[in-house]
């Protein structure tokens, strides 16, 4: 299991476009990806999850990958969320 603390910085937070990045993105990885925000963990291969999550600009989140390929998850998930997830 790795792990890592995200700051989200595009202006509208995790709402349908960006979100729907990170879910396809992270779904091509055979691991678990959590997002860990507000005490709640969110299945980050879920557009609806992550959507459901309500996480917004300046949110502090923990993203976790636990499996084969999770060194490689992170890795992108973090690229995604420090880039601004193409916004």
């Amino acid at each position: 299991m790795v792990s890592k603390q995200l700051t989200l910085t595009n202006a509208q937070g995790f709402h349908m476009r960006p979100a729907s990045v990170f879910a396809t993105a992270m779904g091509k990885y055979s691991c678990d990806v959590t997002i860990k925000f507000n005490g709640n963990d969110y299945n980050a291969k879920s557009l609806l999850n992550i959507i459901a999550a309500c996480i917004k600009c300046g949110s502090e989140i923990e993203v976790v990958c636990s499996g084969a390929d999770e060194n490689e998850a992170l890795a992108e998930a973090t690229q995604l969320i420090e880039s601004g997830l193409g916004e």
